[in-house]
């Protein structure tokens, strides 16, 4: 079977999509991957072919642009791209369609492979990668700040979705997507985020139910697989620099706005400055040398990138964005995190990190380096909840999430021409 998976955005949102990708391809299935050009080496490495959508120039200028400060203004720009994309991955996917013998994967918040479904009936796998997407009346996720949640009245629930869809969701992703669905000849939709976007051939919620626990209201065919944990490079050592710098002290902390933000440089300046307040050492994770300041003290370094499966076991706390992926690395390695949620996911990742009880959440108005000092340094005493970590990081250790992500795309679409193993492992999944 030819698998077309079509993927776009951060490290966060793409790295998913590789690891089901080399699954897939370990299966005996044909895989091409639709990306930016940004992502084609993470990609060619593990044996798939790569298709680039758009350039790493562009890449870089959108995700320049977008205001960390401003979570709507952020949503916007960021959807504003997709659907700026969403027609070159539809041509592109459409031109790699071979009839009866190739099936679609995406993000279901990417929609050209669910169009390329409505015009060629091409089968389309859709991945919730975080549960913030997946609406619920009993308990909703937590979509800002300040938003309902279980105890809220039910008439509240329904204006605050009302709001969000019409204000936000409606103007930024629906209406882009009418205009190509009407390029195409389809009817216009309204609502997206109710119910359409559950529609699928399959549907993966890739995250545990310990996490985020199935709600009577959730679309009942979601398969639920678990995080997918995948880090390019993860079981490589770390760079020789990297490696004497955590040798030569105490435990650090790492800090991270996001591979994809540009304009965290007041972050990383209040953290470097808490670090000097708490006596931390400290490793500051950015693609954008731009943000980091000009010149740090010691104790502090700079580095573009490091895969968190060998970095977070090393730190002594992890202070991020509460994005899926660095989230659930955490969660893994075992390390108590500090959240700065922005946007997107960021908030309901972060409040389901604070119920288990292995991190401590400040919100960017809260966060000066005063601030970010104390609640180090209360992460760091904090025996509790350093138990915790241990205890939910036990949880990961056999993690068969992707096993069970593409069992189900080969039970759900019929496929074929999968190994023995593969026999295996879909009995073992149930």
């Amino acid at each position: 079977m030819r698998v077309l998976i079509a993927s776009a955005g951060s490290h966060g949102d793409v790295f998913p999509f590789i690891a089901i990708g080399r699954e897939m391809l370990a299966r005996g299935h044909e895989v091409l991957f639709f990306g930016n050009p940004c992502f084609r080496e993470y990609v060619t490495t593990v044996g798939m072919e790569f298709v680039p959508i758009s350039t790493s120039e562009e890449y870089h200028r959108v995700f320049g642009e977008i205001a960390e400060d401003d979570p709507a203004k952020a949503l916007k720009r960021i959807t504003a791209h997709f659907g700026e994309i969403c027609g070159d991955y539809y041509m592109a996917l459409k031109a790699n369609v071979i009839p009866r013998q190739t099936i679609t994967v995406s993000s279901s918040v990417f929609f050209a492979p669910r169009l390329l479904s409505e015009t060629d009936g091409v089968p389309c796998v859709a991945v919730h990668l975080a549960p913030n997407v997946i609406r619920s009346n009993i308990k909703p996720a937590r979509s800002a700040p300040n938003w309902i949640h279980a105890g809220t009245p039910a008439l509240i629930k329904r204006f605050a979705y009302w709001s969000a869809d019409t204000f936000f969701l409606d103007p930024y992703f629906t209406k882009p997507l009418n205009t190509l669905r009407a390029a195409l000849r389809l009817p216009p939709l309204t609502r997206i985020f109710g119910s359409w976007i559950n529609e699928a051939d399959c549907l993966i919620g890739m995250f545990p139910d310990w996490y985020a626990e199935r709600q009577l209201d959730w679309p009942s065919k979601m398969v639920m697989s678990g995080f997918p944990l995948y880090d390019h490079g993860a079981q490589a050592p770390l760079a020789d620099e990297l490696n004497e710098f955590i040798a030569a002290g105490p435990a650090p902390v790492a800090f991270s706005a996001g591979t994809a933000n540009a304009n965290a440089g007041a972050f990383f300046r209040a953290s470097v400055e808490a670090c000097c307040i708490a006596g931390l050492r400290a490793i500051l994770l950015s693609n954008f040398a731009g943000q980091i300041p000009a010149s740090l003290p010691n104790g502090v370094i700079h580095v573009q990138y490091a895969p968190f499966g060998s970095l977070l076991p090393k730190l002594a706390a992890f202070v991020h964005h509460g994005g899926i992926g660095s989230a659930s690395q955490a969660l893994k390695a075992g390390v108590p995190q500090l959240i700065r949620p922005v946007a997107y996911d960021q908030f309901d990742n972060s409040a389901r990190a604070e119920r288990l009880g292995v991190a401590r959440e400040l919100l960017p108005k809260q966060y000066s380096a005063r601030a970010a000092a104390t609640a180090l340094s209360q992460l760091m005493s904090d025996t509790k909840l350093h138990g915790r970590c241990s205890e939910i990081a036990k949880r990961l250790t056999d993690n068969p999430a992707l096993q069970i992500a593409c069992n189900a795309i080969e039970a759900e679409l019929g496929l074929t021409g999968g190994s023995t193993r593969t026999s295996m492992l879909r009995i073992a999944a149930g």
